[in-house]
């Protein structure tokens, strides 16, 4: 029989549930203060990023290119990588350029550190921003993993074990959150006397105010020289259990070689995971938990004391980044909603066994977990687990829609609503926002689905 009469296999992803690796690294520069990120490859990638950012930030953002063509392709991408630098230098007057490479200058074998360390040496009496290189080649990694390796760079090239005066500091890798999700972990920290380090912070260059006039670079993000100041912190807090499975990380590079004791935690979604990390900021400030969070923690136990009958049975299905989608298993399983399939599309091999630690041992047996997958597969799967709703982003909705199944937006990118940037997932009060919603879709359902015309439940 030949391949293409077969209908039960592929050999190639078919509408992937990931982004590329530059994505994830332009995000994290987007988050320090006074950075452009530079793509050293073809115009194409950098127009993708930033298309799909704006779809979900509803922001305007510049990225540059180094601009490959034919000629670059085969001979290399030093030269155009020079004269990248020099125009951003010119036109933007940065402190910092982060550099992430493509596919097809990995492809082709640049050394990118070394044309970088030519560059400096050949600008010694000239003050130059800080230059940052990530590794990003898709072909080896998804959008997180682009994220984590450039929030490691910053982390390898800048951070500084000199002691440090004035307030504690923290810490505080959180991964890839919402705006409103920054602006709460911020918040959060500071309630404990603590000052944090957060890489990144895009809460205010991806989602400021009104401009009055065009800002080149948007005001906000983590300075680089609090980036130097990491070295000397008194502990430093990294979300991301399957991160963990990850040979070095920021969390472990400071560790190791600056000795700042890591916290390592999931994502603080939910009851359970938001309690491990005030516990972890009580431990390093030395300070109770303000009254503030006992009570919005109280306020969410009494909301799900009140909606547990319209989650009794239910079955949902999520996809999405690894620790997102693991903190949202959590936090189905506090809520007594069945996760029947948690699928993601990355493959770094600790995925299964993260859902596993985090779901109660009593919903295993009625659960799916992909990792390495495509919408393809997970719709598929979906059609004889027969969920009752779907959580997960924007690109599961012509799934949803075909299933006839309503989807909970969530995550990153959020194309097809205007409030992505605003989506609260974190501690108690995110935990409080996702319960409405789920409890308000479920209800909408019921309602659409009863002929009598009943508007109270």
């Amino acid at each position: 029989m030949k391949s293409a009469m077969r209908t039960d296999y592929y050999t190639a992803t078919q509408n992937a549930c990931n982004l590329c690796a530059p994505l994830g690294a332009a995000l994290v520069f987007k988050g320090i203060a006074n950075t452009v990120p530079l793509l050293h490859g073809s115009q194409g990638c950098s127009t993708y990023i930033r298309r799909y950012m704006i779809s979900h930030f509803k922001e305007p953002l510049d990225i540059a290119c180094s601009n490959f063509g034919e000629e670059t392709a085969i001979f290399g991408g030093g030269a155009n990588l020079k004269i990248a630098i020099d125009n951003i230098r010119k036109q933007y007057c940065p402190d910092l350029i982060g550099i992430a490479t493509t596919c097809l200058s990995e492809t082709i074998g640049d050394d990118v550190p070394m044309f970088i360390k030519a560059y400096q040496n050949g600008c010694r009496d000239e003050d130059l921003p800080a230059l940052v290189h990530v590794s990003t080649p898709s072909y080896q990694g998804t959008h997180m993993q682009g994220f984590h390796g450039a929030v490691r760079a910053l982390v390898a090239t800048l951070a500084e074990t000199a002691s440090v005066e004035g307030p504690l500091s923290v810490n505080l890798f959180p991964g890839m959150v919402s705006p409103s999700d920054l602006r709460q972990l911020k918040e959060m920290v500071a309630a404990f006397d603590l000052e944090a380090i957060l890489v990144p912070d895009y809460s205010e260059t991806l989602n400021g105010p009104l401009w009055t006039e065009y800002q080149p670079i948007p005001q906000g993000g983590t300075p680089v020289a609090a980036l130097r100041r990491t070295g000397g912190a008194a502990a430093s807090i990294e979300c991301g259990l399957v991160l963990s499975g990850e040979k070095e990380t920021a969390g472990t590079w400071l560790e190791d070689h600056c000795g700042v004791p890591l916290h390592r935690l999931g994502l603080p979604i939910g009851i359970g995971a938001s309690d491990l990390f005030f516990a972890s900021l009580a431990a390093i400030s030395g300070q109770p938990i303000p009254g503030k969070y006992t009570a919005q923690r109280g306020r969410l136990l009494d909301a799900l004391v009140d909606g547990h009958k319209h989650f009794n049975g239910v079955k949902a299905a999520l996809f999405g980044e690894e620790d997102l989608v693991a903190g949202l298993a959590a936090f189905c399983g506090e809520l007594g909603i069945i996760p029947v399939l948690c699928a993601t599309g990355g493959g770094n091999g600790r995925f299964v066994q993260t859902v596993q630690s985090v779901v109660p041992e009593r919903y295993h047996d009625q659960m799916q977990i992909l990792e390495d997958s495509d919408f393809v597969t997970i719709e598929k799967t979906l059609e004889a687990l027969a969920p009752d709703l779907l959580i997960g982003h924007s690109k599961g909705f012509t799934m949803s829609r075909r299933l006839q199944r309503p989807l909970i937006r969530v995550g990153f990118p959020v194309h097809d609503r205007v409030d992505g940037s605003r989506m609260l997932h974190l501690g108690y009060r995110g935990a409080q926002q996702l319960f409405d919603r789920i409890a308000n879709t479920l209800i909408e359902e019921k309602q659409k689905k009863n002929h009598v015309g009943y508007t109270y439940y």
